[in-house]
């Protein structure tokens, strides 16, 4: 029996898929202090967290507290850059064929507005926060998307979020800062 390069391909993304989501998770402890390097250790954090299919990892919550000590722009671009990268694993999941979530109620959601919608339904689903974005990365892995095309959209919607929660850290300690005078 012959197995094709493609075959082959896949079997590799989807074990470098799992392998990764794993180590990411085992050390997400320590993630949280890449924050003492400043954008650089925000942009790993953000891709380290994205890069989790599936596992929550605590992302959005150190660009939160991140845009209350640094310029909040520029949190949502090294923050928004780095999710857009590890999102790409979640992209190499579904293309690697493999039946993850195929079979799941919110695939069946997802999945049709990712093919109806492409790029713009990416875009969309990155930039509001929600638990199911993964599905979405997955969808346009299984649809083909062009890589490229996929980052993008990820990475334009990731800034919007990413820039929602910085600001919403930036204005949040002066906020606080009047009740505690």
């Amino acid at each position: 029996m012959k197995v094709s390069r493609n075959t082959i391909l896949r079997g590799i993304s989807l074990i470098a898929v799992i392998a990764i989501s794993v180590w990411i998770y085992s050390i997400k402890d320590q993630a949280a202090q890449l924050a003492k390097y400043g954008y650089p250790g925000i942009f790993f954090i953000a891709m380290l967290s994205s890069a989790t299919v599936f596992l929550p990892a605590p992302g959005v919550a150190i660009v939160f507290a991140m845009g209350s000590i640094f310029n909040p722009w520029l949190v949502a671009l090294f923050a928004g850059s780095g999710a857009a990268v590890g999102e790409m694993v979640g992209y190499l999941a579904g293309y690697s064929g493999q039946g993850i979530v195929e079979n799941t109620i919110i695939f069946t959601r997802v999945e049709p507005w990712v093919r109806r919608y492409g790029v713009f339904a990416i875009f969309f689903f990155s930039a509001i926060p929600n638990p199911f974005f993964d599905i979405a990365g997955v969808a346009a892995g299984l649809l083909k998307i062009p890589a490229l095309q996929f980052f993008i959209a990820c990475w334009l919607g990731e800034l919007v979020k990413m820039f929602a929660f910085a600001y919403a850290g930036s204005i949040s300690i002066s906020w606080l800062q009047q009740f505690i005078r």
